[in-house]
């Protein structure tokens, strides 16, 4: 460790003592727990967003759209929509909606990891993510410190969630306590490595931490994983609270994933019995159904940061289909051609 890691260590310690918040220091006991009970961390791969840089808002940079997304173009479809609806409903100046749609035609031919309209400036960025595992492989699952909303409600919302990620600011200097410090700077240092990762992957891994030095801990999330083998695979996206995931897996066993499956009359009855017998534990993070093993888990993600701000998408990143026109095409004065 450096005398900088050890004096950042201390200063944020002695911070948590000066703070007098028992709140706190339950949550960073919590943190030193499961770092030796989930001992190693477990990639999950690349996942992406995008962020913009408003001068309005300051210099910073935040979560526009959340960094959850499996390929880049499904970001850069994210960003395309947003600057679409924005000249749409967002203005009714015609030159800032020229701008808007300037950025938008750029997306609807060229792969762009950044677009600026109106000073504004919007960025895919990708970030890594991760789990906690145990000595056997085990995922980490929720904490008891980690926090569920007030109304722990099973019934299906007409409205989506709230995403962790919004509106987040990727400041590198902005640290949650000691253990989540430490994390942070053990982080600066990984890169892709081993033979079963192709060169430009690794070449692009490895660059990356001279051009993004920094690292910058996304909120963390929670979602469904399944036992597979000897590994766990996720099942379902990522969710701001335990309880959020819990009535996703929930949702899945009663109905959605009969009709998504084409279960028999059976399987049906036999899955629906196992959601009823899981809302009834209320607080369940392990469940089994039809020999299959299910747990809720613990995710976490970070960005790499750099001089100007996150990292954009890597030439090394796939992407299974490229840029189209998504929306009818729309003049400065806002009238729509279908």
């Amino acid at each position: 460790m450096t005398d900088d890691w050890q004096r950042q260590l201390h200063a944020l310690h002695e911070e948590l003592i000066r703070r007098d918040d028992p709140a706190a220091w339950v949550k960073e006991a919590d943190a030193v727990d499961a770092s030796l009970r989930y001992p190693h961390l477990a990639l999950r791969g690349p996942v992406f967003g995008v962020a913009v840089q408003d001068p309005a808002a300051g210099p910073g940079w935040r979560v526009l759209k959340p960094v959850v997304d499996g390929m880049p173009q499904v970001a850069r479809d994210g960003m395309h929509s947003h600057l679409w609806f924005t000249a749409k409903d967002g203005t009714d100046d015609r030159a800032v909606r020229r701008e808007l749609l300037a950025a938008v035609a750029l997306l609807e031919r060229e792969p762009a990891n950044e677009v600026t309209a109106c000073g504004v400036r919007y960025r895919v960025v990708r970030g890594e993510e991760f789990m906690r595992c145990a000595l056997d492989g085990a995922p980490e699952p929720p904490r008891p410190t980690d926090p569920e909303p007030a109304d722990r409600s099973w019934e299906r919302r007409q409205r989506a969630e709230p995403s962790p990620d919004a509106d987040f600011v990727l400041d590198p200097d902005r640290v949650a306590g000691p253990m989540a410090y430490a994390l942070k700077q053990g982080l600066r240092e990984f890169s892709y490595r081993g033979g079963r990762c192709p060169d430009d992957i690794r070449a692009d891994s490895e660059r990356a931490l001279t051009t993004h030095p920094d690292v910058v801990l996304l909120p963390v999330a929670f979602g469904l994983v399944e036992r597979r083998g000897e590994g766990w695979m996720p099942r379902g996206g990522l969710h701001a609270a335990p309880h959020q995931a819990r009535r996703m897996f929930y949702d899945g066993m009663a109905e959605i994933w009969a009709m998504l499956h084409d279960y028999d009359d059976e399987q049906k009855a036999r899955y629906a019995r196992a959601a009823e017998e899981y809302r009834a534990l209320q607080r369940a993070d392990e469940f089994t159904v039809d020999g299959r093993a299910f747990r809720i888990c613990r995710v976490e993600r970070m960005v790499r940061m750099g001089p100007d701000g996150p990292e954009p998408a890597r030439p090394s990143d796939v992407d299974e289909y490229g840029p189209t026109k998504m929306h009818p095409t729309m003049d400065e004065d806002g009238t729509i051609t279908h």
